[in-house]
């Protein structure tokens, strides 16, 4: 069991149009209330036809806003598609945002998988993890070293420098249950991540889960607890309805419900299975209900 649970939770994406000041705002009561992070999806267009068009604010922008806004919560993406930037541009997006926020960037990394966002932005959707995996490549030896030549069969970059350098050590995370991202992802990143639908909400779905990514840490070279494991947990308040999802649906799994002391159990179950961080994707999100889950960190405490 971690020796203490960080909570985070994911901001306002699709639920409804959502304008920066209140972003802003929810972030700032989420830091005030004793979360850990906060988190933004990457994403750019979602389209379907029971909801239509819709779309979230460009993500890195709003990183950079809310490092600025806020002074002492982590923030990341959950997680950026590595096929919406050059690789070496979001290096420097992630540099960026770190010397921005003083050091508090988690740098969550994925392939995607919106086609419609693909398509309607002109990003290839085919060959999604041969591209990550040079993509990545590229990102973190940058990072890390602040110098890479490389060339791919996707990419290529010629004697590329980060200038000012990155501070050391800025964190990377996974967001996949992948065999193969996994293989090219654990010997380099301090967190995986694994979103509720991929364990049916439960901590009991969630354990088998743990012991894949455990056997594949241990192929990947990895010392037991270097790689943190991380899970986004769908929990549901009063005023909740459902949370529309980017598919354009309400959420398939069962949200959890409760007291606030049932909720701190909860949290206090993932911590005892071997999470040592959960991101919390709230319905209804808001202030309110970021206050509300403000009150619970305070009985896990």
């Amino acid at each position: 069991m971690p020796d203490t649970l960080k909570v985070g939770v994911q901001l306002p994406e699709v639920e409804r149009e959502i304008r920066w000041t209140e972003l802003r705002q929810v972030a700032l009561t989420a830091e005030a209330v004793g979360f850990d992070s906060i988190w933004l999806g990457d994403h750019l267009l979602y389209r379907d036809e029971e909801h239509g068009i819709r779309g979230p604010w460009e993500a890195w922008s709003l990183l950079a806003a809310l490092g600025e806004a806020t002074e002492r919560i982590s923030l990341g993406p959950l997680v950026a598609s590595t096929s919406f930037h050059a690789p070496a541009m979001l290096a420097k997006k992630a540099a960026t945002v770190d010397e921005i926020s003083g050091g508090r960037l988690i740098l969550g990394l994925g392939a995607g998988w919106n086609r419609v966002e693909y398509e309607a932005f002109g990003f290839p959707f085919d060959h999604r993890v041969d591209r990550f995996e040079e993509a990545f490549t590229i990102i973190r030896t940058l990072l890390n070293d602040g110098h890479i030549d490389f060339e791919g069969d996707y990419y290529t970059v010629r004697d590329c420098e980060l200038a000012p350098r990155a501070r050391p050590g800025i964190p990377l995370m996974v967001g996949s249950n992948g065999a193969r991202m996994l293989e090219i992802t654990l010997p380099h990143v301090a967190y995986w991540n694994t979103w509720h639908s991929s364990f049916g909400n439960d901590v009991a779905g969630l354990l088998p889960l743990l012991a894949q990514i455990q056997t594949a840490c241990v192929a990947a070279g990895r010392a037991p607890g270097e790689v943190e494991r991380t899970a986004a947990v769908y929990i549901q308040l009063p005023g909740g309805s459902g949370r529309i999802t980017g598919r354009g649906v309400i959420e398939s799994d069962t949200a959890r419900t409760g007291t606030r002391e049932e909720l701190a159990q909860l949290l206090r179950d993932y911590a005892a299975a071997g999470v040592g961080h959960v991101q919390l994707c709230l319905d209804p999100i808001d202030s309110s209900t970021v206050e509300e889950m403000g009150e619970v960190l305070r009985l896990i405490d």
